[in-house]
């Protein structure tokens, strides 16, 4: 069991012991220089935006996307990019023709994309969804500077060898998911043993208060309105089916120095406290901001200062109460799922991510009913506990080959 989160540090690779008063003064009044692996993305943008209100603070090296030529280009224009690589070779033509006479580099396909991790920088945005953000997000840990995490799969599908690329290069590792952010912050220097829960909030979702009936009707349009967050649409379904949810307490096993039967998940509809971690001596920590992503990603890319955002304030006058309630595991079955492959271990939470990607873009193609996605996940599972597939896995590539073996077997188990 491997986890980011030494006993009496606050993260993976951040030193306790250093703070802004004790870095070189040349390290706090230099531009950061910054990469952003999936810039037009919901994350990226939110990243862009901090770097467009504190231009004086970050230098834009490379920035990513997979099929968006026209976005990116200009993105790369605005931020005054070193490097702009585009996943889709398809698309090399259009982007290198976008930003012809820039003096800006261009360059497509996966390997490309690879190598934008590559490129040195101080603080790596891992923002790419899915499973295509695993290797990148590898090759970013590899330089050994601080990678600002997004891409779940890193530590859902492959937990402890990521932490172990981590371990080996001495990249400092900082949450970006919000939960963990506050779960980051709400930690400080306590000490491990000294922590007895963590405990996720998650909104609910725009179906919190529907019978089971009601979600048997829901469409893609319907689940995509999140009350709260503004996300990709991947994400956004994982929110309404709870999935998400159970996404992050496998990534809090994996960051934080807690066991399984130590991670919790309670609804909170306001999405204002963000996590609570309660202290052995009955103290209950919590963070809490207004639902928006700049925030957490700000103190990633901070740390171990703060910078200012547009992000509105709290009110809680006006907010007047804060109410939680436990998951409805009857109407949301996937976040029982996901704590089942959490507590099976090996390779289970790379098909649990595989076969609900495979499930979620079923939902979205209209292929399949909202409720088919958590029945069709853990189907998958069952299938590859049968066939032996949720056994350790070693490598990256042994994870990527669970991943495909997972996708192909989700969709021929999918509903008719």
């Amino acid at each position: 069991m491997a986890h980011a989160v030494g006993a009496s540090s606050s993260t993976a690779r951040v030193s306790d012991a250093e703070s802004a008063s004790e870095r070189p003064a040349a390290a706090l009044t230099a531009p950061l220089r910054l990469s952003v692996l999936g810039a037009t993305g919901s994350i990226g943008a939110s990243t862009l935006d901090l770097v467009h209100h504190h231009p004086e603070r970050f230098e834009v090296v490379a920035l990513t996307a997979q099929c968006n030529a026209s976005r990116l280009a200009a993105l790369a224009i605005q931020h005054r990019a070193k490097l702009a690589v585009i996943g889709e070779e398809a698309h090399y033509a259009e982007l290198k023709s976008l930003l012809a006479g820039t003096g800006i580099r261009v360059a497509a396909g996966a390997g490309a994309v690879e190598a934008a991790a590559r490129e040195p920088a101080d603080c790596i945005m891992a923002a790419i969804v899915g499973a295509a953000g695993l290797r990148p997000t590898f090759a970013a840990a590899e330089q050994g500077r601080r990678v600002a995490l997004a891409n779940k799969e890193c530590l859902v599908s492959a937990g402890d060898i990521f932490l172990a690329q981590i371990d080996r290069s001495g990249a400092e590792l900082l949450p970006v998911d919000s939960e963990h952010s506050a779960a980051f912050q709400a930690i400080g220097r306590t000490s491990a043993g000294s922590i007895e829960k963590i405990i996720l909030t998650a909104s609910g979702g725009p179906f919190r208060t529907f019978a089971k009936e009601q979600l048997q009707r829901v469409t893609p349009e319907e689940a995509l309105k999140h009350p709260n967050w503004s996300m990709g649409a991947k994400v956004t379904i994982d929110s309404a089916t709870l999935m998400n949810k159970g996404l992050e307490l496998i990534e809090a096993f994996h960051l934080f120095p807690v066991a399984a039967h130590q991670l919790e998940a309670v609804v909170h509809p306001q999405s204002v406290v963000h996590c609570l971690v309660m202290m052995e001596d009955g103290s209950v920590m919590a963070q809490l901001s207004h639902p928006d992503m700049r925030t957490p990603i700000a103190l990633a890319l901070a740390w171990p200062e703060r910078i200012a955002t547009p992000v509105p304030r709290l009110d809680l006058v006006a907010l007047k109460s804060l109410s939680f309630e436990a998951p409805d595991h009857d109407r949301f079955p996937a976040l029982g799922i996901a704590t089942e492959a959490l507590n099976r271990g090996g390779a289970a939470p790379a098909v649990l991510n595989a076969a609900n990607e495979v499930a979620v873009q079923a939902f979205l193609d209209r292929r399949i009913g909202f409720l088919d996605i958590a029945p069709t996940v853990a189907r998958c599972l069952e299938k590859a506990e049968a066939q032996g597939l949720i056994n350790g896995v070693a490598t990256l590539d042994d994870v990527l080959a669970v991943d495909g073996e997972a996708r192909t077997m989700a969709r021929n188990v999918l509903p008719s």
